[in-house]
């Protein structure tokens, strides 16, 4: 069963996750030589690492081509279903989320795919649906990348349409949609149970994409003033077309015994050590094509983008890192991933000062809490 199980009695107050540890450098833009090595060894140690903690997902970039620099950020990525596959069959609780570009797989194959993880996994795969903004990775696919956001969203919901008639129909089928034109096809296996969807959008289509398929829309944390607006927003009019979506969003660590120690490693590798060629690249083409980023915060989000890819960050001592987890998770955030520079050295710190004073405060249940409950 998904750890992401909004529903279950036991249910997390606060989900916890990771965020692209199947990229290189993960979300940190540096040239720092401890950054984070994508090894399937590096991954598999850190799943465990997660799966023991009680962490409850984890979310994959799908990358098809790096963004240059000295490092060429992301140019190594392990592929999201694969890496997925993987991790559930060597893992006991965690969910693992594949995330999926509408226009590069096919809706018949994914549908296939995720069923056959279910089994593996006993129910905790999730499904990222992305519906394309970067073009180059279009053009390097030989796709071509629809201007506007209608034409994206529109040939997404077709497919998921499709993914969802293959998990729940039980005869064949035709189908004679604007994009796919299918003959007597089957879904067969079926998942076991409604798989959690995950869905990242900042267009007005994107959002109306999310409030009728995801159980989570995923977005920065910028202004968490503005975050509460947009979070109540979003949920009325989730609630308003009989849908609960809740929101997701991303963070960055940089936790240290004082807050000395952390400014100055954030110093250290997200400015005196940042690849700002590839920053410069990204963000170019995430404010050309993508509308995730608020862009007239453009300053503050390139030098975000550099430590954490644009996450919130999380830089201080235990007690504050702790803190600004709190102020997601009281600005209506369901839940967060976390990211760091090496995900496993970093991690166990995180698990072994924050976790506990999390747990303390009722953001989080400790797993042996959640065992005994079940």
């Amino acid at each position: 069963m998904s750890m992401l199980d909004k529903t279950a009695p036991d249910a997390q107050p606060f989900f916890l996750g990771t965020f692209a540890s199947n990229c290189s450098g993960g979300m940190t833009v540096t040239k720092v030589p401890e950054r984070w090595s994508n090894s399937w060894d590096n991954n598999l140690r850190l799943a465990r690492l997660l799966d023991e903690a009680g962490i409850d997902f984890m979310l994959p970039i799908a990358r098809w081509i790096g963004y240059g620099g000295e490092t060429n950020f992301h140019g190594n990525v392990l592929e999201t279903i694969t890496w997925a596959a993987g991790l559930l069959a060597l893992t006991r609780n965690i969910t693992v989320f594949a995330t999926t570009h509408t226009a590069a797989n096919h809706p018949v194959v994914v549908a296939k795919q995720l069923a056959t993880i279910d089994q593996i996994s006993r129910g905790r795969i999730g499904l990222n649906i992305v519906a394309g903004w970067n073009k180059p990775e279009y053009e390097a696919l030989g796709l071509t990348l629809p201007d506007d956001h209608i034409t994206r969203y529109g040939y997404a919901q077709e497919w998921f349409d499709i993914v969802k008639a293959l998990w729940s129909r039980t005869e064949a089928f035709d189908w004679d949609g604007t994009w796919f034109k299918l003959k007597d096809v089957l879904g067969d296996p079926r998942p076991s149970a409604p798989l959690p969807i995950l869905n990242a959008a900042g267009s007005e289509e994107g959002r109306k994409f999310a409030v009728r398929n995801a159980d989570f829309l995923f977005t920065p944390a910028i202004d968490l003033s503005r975050s509460r607006d947009e979070i109540a927003a979003l949920k009325e009019q989730a609630n308003a077309a009989g849908r609960d979506v809740d929101v997701l969003t991303f963070a960055h660590v940089v936790c240290r015994p004082t807050e000395k120690e952390a400014k100055d490693y954030l110093e250290h590798f997200g400015r005196a050590n940042a690849d700002w060629a590839a920053v410069d690249n990204l963000v170019r083409l995430q404010f050309a094509h993508a509308q995730s980023f608020p862009h007239d915060l453009l300053a503050l989000i390139r030098d975000r983008m550099a430590a954490g890819h644009g996450g919130f960050p999380l830089t201080g001592t235990p007690e504050q890192v702790a803190d600004g987890i709190t102020q997601l998770h009281e600005a209506g955030f369901r839940g967060s991933t976390l990211s760091f520079v090496d995900y496993i050295e970093e991690f166990t710190y995180f698990r072994d000062t924050v976790l506990p004073i999390l747990e303390q405060r009722g953001i989080r249940i400790a797993p042996a809490a959640m065992q005994s409950a079940a």
